[in-house]
């Protein structure tokens, strides 16, 4: 029934889809986490069960009669629902050029594998009905693997498709509610996971965005209208802003440290900040505020200590950048600008950082807490940093450093333990600290192990009121979690607050 060319094809076809899922799906887009998706996940669900039927069949049997005729079925109902995803997916999302070259991959060489294949399984539907099994060796081996993993990501998708109704973001322009004026705001890394929500609000609630981008592609995505710059100057000495925030810099958790990786973490954030400074000095009328991005890893490895904005600044490499970072930022005082440094925690949301990396190992079951769980994680709704960004340029008592992180930090075994609740699986598949420092040095040292109790005493002491206060209803909110779990400790933030004042 099968020929060697028709073995290739079919191999073929299993490489292109996985490598569609995992790449495209999975690690790009976060598919199952995308809210109005539950119309293309639902096909992808019934076509992988579809495949998971014919691989099987075609690696361990020869059908005959109405067995073959099923399959023959099977295979023009996949057709269709590829058909149906294809304007699916034009509908609901921008698809990028490796997808759509996949896709077109796929395609032809399913019609292919249906020119080959269903001249044979018609003429066998005039035989008497029956399946015999049959061993290929190899090939049935391997078909026998692909069936179980399109099983496993069909039963995903369908579970993600029912969780889809759930995953409804707020409406975005509601997060600016703090701005009460119309007001010109420029952003840097406004392309990126915070800056791209905060692009949003602000756009959403009629502010004038202004976007700096070293890639035009990627800030014609954004949500409009926002005005596209590629270099500061093609801002007008004249031209008025009332804020800028300044998010952009090379991702930290982007890729082991190297020498080279180290360089441009450092160059990308303090060359922007220096050129904005500069931008400041020539304006006519300098902004009111800069809110810049620092990160609470200029606190370095605390322990157990109870940190606020008056903490000294710790050791270590995200210690010293994040000390760079900042004095650079504060440079453009010297303009009569108001400086927020905000100090930024874990940032939550599925649609990237460190949740959105943890989103897949934890639905199949392989979360775990990190060394001993006992290392303390300081985060923050994304959601809720975009709203403290719109209350900092909004509030003109607040300035120098500022905590951006939720007034509830917990153990990474307690965060381990919610994020498995939400997602209803088991977390018990621990992750020692030795061979991540053996693997990882420095970076696992950290971004994995170090211990940062953070309160945001000036935040809150200014007015500023968190929606997600507590890990548990955080990640209730972001996974379209029925019920939060309970929570580990009590909500008493500033109870300790004596021994920081």
């Amino acid at each position: 029934m099968i020929d060697t060319m028709l073995w290739v094809l079919l191999f073929a076809q299993i490489a292109l889809g996985g490598f569609d899922t995992l790449y495209h799906h999975e690690l790009t887009l976060r598919l199952a986490w995308q809210p109005g998706q539950a119309t293309e996940l639902g096909l992808h669900a019934v076509r992988n069960l579809i495949y998971a039927i014919v691989f099987l069949v075609l690696g361990w049997s020869e059908p005959q009669g109405g067995y073959a005729a099923a399959l023959l079925a099977l295979l023009l109902v996949e057709l269709g629902i590829t058909l149906w995803d294809f304007v699916e997916e034009d509908r609901t999302r921008l698809l990028p050029a490796s997808e759509r070259v996949t896709h077109t991959l796929l395609t032809l060489n399913y019609g292919v594998i249906l020119a080959l294949l269903l001249p044979d399984l018609w003429a066998r539907t005039a035989l008497p009905t029956a399946l015999p099994i049959l061993f290929h060796g190899l090939p049935s081996i391997l078909f026998a693997i692909a069936a179980l993993g399109v099983t496993l990501s069909g039963l995903r998708d369908l579970a993600a498709a029912r969780r889809a109704p759930r995953l409804v973001e707020p409406d975005a322009a509601a997060l600016a509610e703090a701005l009460p004026t119309r007001c010109r705001i420029l952003v840097t890394g406004g392309t990126g996971f915070v800056g791209r929500r905060l692009v949003a609000a602000l756009a959403g609630a009629g502010h004038e965005v202004i976007v700096l981008t070293r890639d035009p592609a990627r800030g014609a995505t954004l949500p409009r209208p926002v005005r596209i710059v590629t270099s500061l100057d093609a801002i007008d000495r004249a031209e008025r802003l009332d804020a800028i925030v300044n998010l952009a810099g090379e991702s930290i958790a982007g890729g082991l440290w190297t020498c080279r990786r180290r360089a441009a973490i450092r160059a990308s954030r303090i060359e922007t900040t220096r050129a904005l400074a500069t931008l400041a000095h020539r304006l006519a009328v300098p902004p009111a505020v800069l809110v810049s991005a620092s990160a609470i890893g200029v606190y370095g490895d605390r322990g157990e200590a109870l940190l606020d904005e008056t903490s000294p600044a710790g050791t270590g490499f995200c210690g010293e950048i994040c000390a760079a970072w900042e004095a650079e930022a504060d440079r453009m005082a010297a303009a009569g600008v108001r400086i927020v440094r905000l100090r930024i925690g874990l940032v939550l949301a599925a649609a990237g950082g460190l949740l959105g990396n943890l989103l897949l190992p934890f639905e199949f079951g392989m979360g775990g807490r990190i060394g001993s769980g006992r290392q303390w994680m300081s985060w923050i709704h994304r959601d809720d940093l975009v709203r403290l960004i719109a209350f900092a340029i909004a509030t003109p008592t607040l300035e120098g450093a500022v905590n951006a992180a939720a007034p509830n930090p917990v153990r990474n075994a307690d965060f381990t333990r919610a994020l498995g609740h939400a997602l209803g699986r088991p977390t018990v598949l621990p992750l020692p600290a030795a061979p991540l420092r053996a693997l990882l040095g420095d970076f696992a040292d950290e971004l994995f192990l170090a211990s940062q109790r953070v309160l945001p005493v000036r935040a809150v002491f200014e007015g500023f009121r968190f929606r997600h206060p507590r890990i548990e209803g955080a990640l209730a909110a972001i996974t379209g979690a029925v019920r939060p779990a309970a929570a580990a400790t009590p909500s008493r933030p500033f109870a300790a607050l004596r021994r920081l004042h």
